[in-house]
């Protein structure tokens, strides 16, 4: 049976379109998938994500214990702060992609892909020291909630008296928020806008949801999160990265630190990195809205062989054009021309280097802070 979050009977009560993902019963839309993707860009909207699973690590051995477990560096992760990270299998295949926050000293949350929570936990749990390090699935009795958009900050500090204009991005705090004690927020997100993610116990999901509805924010699904997070370049477990790929095929080798002591995967990733890569995960650009890019479709050359393959494809609603993640062969640069076949023609694709969409309210605020 799908798993439902605690907030479907307000999805049904909004007219959401309830879809199966990754064996929950999620919103996939609720108006159309374009006005709630253009919401995000240009103002706010709300997301439920419930269905993520989140893991509490705690113990004087959690830090070595995570560093062993995951390829970036939860040594330099102060608390307060979080981390894009990965969970890899011994030949340096992705079992996850994931948030690492480092909540206290010795306290840290593990926030996994909802497809991924029971396979993650029992990797967990097999690697376990036999001491100094406990873990704790709490995703049953914790609800998720992204506000999104330009207008996130200004809405979320009409709701908690605590500071969150100056939280840098990928910080996490606790707060106050609609009279809701103990909100954990966190400015990590999937959308390409300044986002705030807020974590709660499961039973004020629904007045946290109704406080930012009486805000005038709009509810957005799935689908507008797909389109939203394509647009940015970012990866979807599942779909463009899995265990048949590493990190430095997908293009986010950013987060391995092949420096930094033993972990798992370690080993195959420095090997793979002294040969010449196979292949790699790329941008592809096209300029017709008419033959649109899909998930799964050969990627061809000039010649019409075969290539590669696209992992992630549809239109951008922004550039109102077909965009698309696929891998191709290390050799294929920036710039080159490849091409995919739909109803018996053969439509070009440029390789461009992801975001394809460009001065987002987080680059814009990430460019001001640099300042």
């Amino acid at each position: 049976m799908l798993k439902a979050t605690p907030l479907k009977t307000i999805h049904v009560q909004l007219g959401a379109t309830l879809v199966p993902f990754a064996g929950w019963e999620m919103p996939l839309r609720y108006r159309s998938e374009l006005a709630e993707h253009q919401a995000v860009r240009t103002r706010v909207a709300l997301f439920d994500l419930s269905h993520m699973g989140e893991f509490l690590v705690r113990g004087p051995q959690a830090k070595a214990f995570l560093q062993k477990m995951l390829s970036n560096d939860a040594a330099k992760l102060p608390p307060g702060r979080a981390q894009y990270t990965f969970l890899l299998n011994p030949d340096g295949g992705i079992l996850d992609d994931l948030i690492l926050y480092c909540l206290e000293e010795e306290l840290y949350l593990l926030v996994v892909n909802a497809a991924t929570t029971a396979k993650d936990r029992a990797w967990l749990e097999a690697h376990l020291p036999a001491s100094g390090v406990t873990l704790e699935d709490i995703s049953e009795d914790t609800v998720l909630l992204a506000l999104s958009g330009p207008e996130s900050t200004a809405i979320l500090e009409r709701l908690t008296p605590t500071p969150i204009a100056d939280m840098p991005y990928y910080a996490v705090r606790k707060a106050e928020v609609a009279g809701i004690p103990q909100v954990l927020i966190a400015t990590t997100g999937y959308t390409g806008e300044w986002t705030y993610e807020l974590f709660v116990r499961a039973k004020y999901g629904a007045a946290l949801w109704e406080a930012f509805q009486a805000q005038g924010v709009p509810p957005a699904g799935l689908a507008a999160r797909n389109t939203l997070r394509l647009e940015m370049g970012y990866l979807l477990y599942g779909t463009d990265i899995d265990e048949s790929t590493t990190p430095l095929e997908a293009g986010v080798e950013w987060a391995v630190k092949l420096h930094k002591e033993e972990f798992i995967g370690k080993a195959a990733l420095l090997r793979q990195k002294a040969h010449s890569l196979p292949r790699r995960l790329v941008g592809l650009r096209s300029e017709s809205a008419r033959a649109l890019p899909r998930n799964g479709m050969p990627l061809l050359n000039s010649e019409g062989q075969p290539i590669g393959r696209i992992t992630s494809g549809s239109i951008s609603p922004v550039l109102q054009c077909g965009i698309a993640l696929g891998y191709v062969p290390a050799e294929v640069r920036l710039g080159d021309t490849v091409y995919f076949e739909l109803r018996g023609q053969r439509w070009p694709l440029t390789v461009v280097k992801p975001p394809f969409v460009s001065s987002t309210s987080l680059q814009q605020r990430l460019q001001a802070r640099a300042k």
